[in-house]
C-alpha cells in the first residue's frame, strides 16, 4: 500500500502541487468570476439578464424593448423586441454563462460584457445578428460589428426602423403628460402580492390602472419604482 505521508518533499505528489496552486491565493486574491449553469440565468429582455441573483445589463448594446415592431424588408412588420429575447434566451441556453462587470448603472444593475461558452460575448453576438444596435452613446466597442451587420441588412437593419432609445424616449414624452404630476411608471401589484412597475414603453402599460387604494403608484423615473420595491417586468423566460 502507498503511504502518501512518505512522499519526498523533492518530488511533489497531487496533494502538495494542489497546496502550491492554492496557497498563493490566499496571500494574493485574484479578481476571478465563474461561471454560472444556465439554469441559474433569467432572461430579463434582450439585453438584461440575471445571474445568480444579480441583474446584468450587458455593455455597449441596446435591443429592441419588448413590443416594440419594426418594418420587414418584403413589408408588414415583425415583433423585433420579443425576438431580441428569443435570441438571448437561445445564445444561453443549455450553457454556462458568465458576466465581466464593468461598472453599476443608476438602477443598480451591472453593466457586464458576458459569454455562455466560447467564442463572442453575447453582447457582439446580438449586435453581429442585427437583433442589438451599437449603443454608441456610451461606447464605440460594438461599433464596427454594427456596421456589418447593417451592410448586410440583418434583423433590424433589413428596413428602416426607430431604434429603441427614440422608442422609449416618444413613449416617455406622450405617456408623461398625461400621468399625474408628469410621473407616467405605472407601480402595478399583483395578485401575489409582486410588485412590478411598468414604464410607457411596456406593452402591458395602457391595460394596466393604478389603484391607489391598493398601495397601487405612480413613479417618476425607474430609480424611484426600484428604491421603492417595485421591479421591471421580465419577458424572457
Amino acid at each position: 500500500m502507498c503511504d502518501i505521508g512518505q512522499t519526498k518533499s523533492t518530488t511533489p505528489g497531487f496533494l502538495q502541487v494542489l497546496r502550491w496552486l492554492l496557497v498563493p491565493t490566499l496571500f494574493f486574491p485574484l479578481a476571478i468570476w465563474l461561471p454560472a449553469l444556465a439554469g441559474e440565468v433569467v432572461i430579463v429582455d434582450g439585453d438584461t439578464l440575471i445571474l445568480d441573483g444579480t441583474t446584468y445589463r450587458l455593455h455597449g448594446i441596446d435591443a429592441p424593448e419588448a413590443g416594440q415592431k419594426c418594418a420587414k424588408a418584403n413589408g408588414g412588420n415583425w415583433a423585433r423586441g420579443n425576438e431580441a429575447t428569443a435570441m438571448l434566451e437561445s445564445l444561453t441556453a443549455e450553457k454556462d454563462v458568465a458576466c465581466e462587470p464593468l461598472e453599476q448603472d443608476d438602477y443598480g444593475r451591472v453593466i457586464a460584457v458576458c459569454h455562455a461558452g466560447p467564442g463572442d460575448s453575447l453582447n457582439a453576438q446580438l449586435v453581429a445578428s442585427g437583433h442589438a444596435w451599437a449603443f454608441r452613446k456610451f461606447s464605440d466597442d460594438f461599433a464596427s460589428i454594427e456596421d456589418q451587420a447593417r451592410k448586410a441588412a440583418l434583423g433590424v437593419w433589413q428596413a428602416p426602423t426607430q431604434p429603441p432609445w427614440e422608442f422609449r424616449a416618444e413613449r416617455w414624452a406622450v405617456a408623461e403628460q398625461k400621468a399625474p404630476a408628469g410621473c407616467p411608471i405605472k407601480g402595478n401589484i399583483g395578485r401575489g402580492g409582486e410588485r412590478i412597475y411598468h414604464a410607457p414603453w411596456s406593452p402591458w402599460y395602457s391595460r394596466t390602472k393604478i389603484n391607489e387604494a391598493k398601495g397601487e403608484r405612480w413613479f417618476c423615473d425607474e430609480a424611484e419604482a426600484l428604491a421603492a420595491g417595485w421591479r421591471a417586468p421580465r419577458w424572457g423566460r
